[in-house]
């Protein structure tokens, strides 16, 4: 484990007094605006971490993990949380939660955040960070999972399911049934709907098909779900079935169908992607990939606190694969 910088570090780092350094932090406005300047960029450079909690927390464990989710709205994340409370709880251990936006720099003020607290591990939502949250990370000595998917190149532990291969196969299913003219309806564009579509693109390339991609910047909702089905409707002829992002566009897809008259499936085929409770309330109840989001917190949590306890395992990658509900939305 790497001993995180300290203010005597930086003190000795630039030959000022750790006062200074402390003043710094304090009371900035105190500081001549020169030597500022200096602690902070000596700060960024080190990963440097100034901690909040009160000086007694600062030699034990703060029996705390934090967590970092890019979206509140998107039930997904909720299903994770509650598998990782699932196992905190049980540890009589606690979460501190926040919330970055899908933004890789309010990551990095977020996981600031949450160090200065001492938190004696983190589980991260996404997989993308930038050099300063690198730095940090490295500085804090502290396990680390990413969640959700499967980094090439991972920070500390990974737990998650391959995307790509899922969209591959669900993809593949529908093309098995028949479906040769399938568009693909994506939202918010974020590193794993671009990972579902490469899955896309491959399964239809490979059986001679051309990719056929309606998407919006923005983020997931039912209303969008119908928008960009009809996008697809006066962009393309003949559709004859499409894949979703996630379940939200599926399900505001297939109510667009209800009220325009489109047979599901028998006109349209739908594939969802998440497999939310909502979907099995559809008529027909929606086909969609599951992603195993409980079992993911649940595994996530167990290998943090493991490595706490001081039983890591040699063992770093976990896939935790995926599966499909019981729909008929295919046909």
């Amino acid at each position: 484990m790497t001993n995180r910088a300290s203010l005597q570090d930086i003190a000795d780092q630039l030959g000022i007094t750790k006062m200074t350094v402390s003043r710094y932090f304090r009371t900035p406005e105190k500081v001549a605006p020169a030597t500022r300047e200096k602690i902070a960029q000596a700060v960024k450079q080190s990963g440097y971490i100034h901690n909040r909690a009160p000086a007694l927390m600062s030699k034990a464990l703060s029996r705390t993990v934090g967590v970092v989710i890019p979206s509140l709205s998107n039930q997904v994340f909720s299903a994770l949380v509650d598998g990782i409370e699932t196992i905190t709880n049980a540890e009589a251990f606690d979460i501190l939660l926040a919330h970055s936006g899908y933004d890789p720099h309010i990551e990095e003020r977020k996981i600031e955040m949450l160090l200065s607290y001492q938190v004696d591990g983190l589980i991260l939502c996404e997989t993308e960070h930038t050099e300063r949250t690198r730095t940090m990370l490295k500085q804090a000595g502290i396990p680390v999972v990413e969640c959700m998917e499967l980094p090439e190149s991972p920070l500390d532990m990974v737990v998650g399911l391959d995307h790509k291969a899922a969209a591959f196969d669900a993809v593949s299913r529908m093309i098995k049934s028949n479906k040769r003219r399938i568009v693909y309806l994506a939202a918010r564009l974020d590193r794993r709907t671009m990972l579902r579509q490469q899955g896309y693109e491959q399964a239809m390339w490979e059986a001679g098909l051309t990719p056929q991609i309606v998407a919006t910047p923005f983020q997931s909702s039912f209303s969008q779900g119908g928008s960009l089905l009809k996008q697809a409707l006066d962009t393309f002829d003949r559709l004859d079935g499409i894949f979703c992002t996630n379940d939200d566009l599926a399900v505001g897809a297939m109510q667009f169908c209800q009220n325009a008259g489109i047979r599901v499936p028998d006109d349209l085929a739908v594939m969802g992607y998440n497999g939310l409770d909502i979907g099995l309330t559809m008529q027909p109840p929606l086909t969609s990939v599951v992603t195993p989001r409980q079992a993911i917190g649940i595994k996530s949590a167990r290998l943090i606190i493991d490595v706490i306890n001081g039983k890591p395992r040699k063992e770093k990658l976990f896939d935790l694969g995926f599966s499909y509900t019981d729909g008929h939305s295919l046909g």
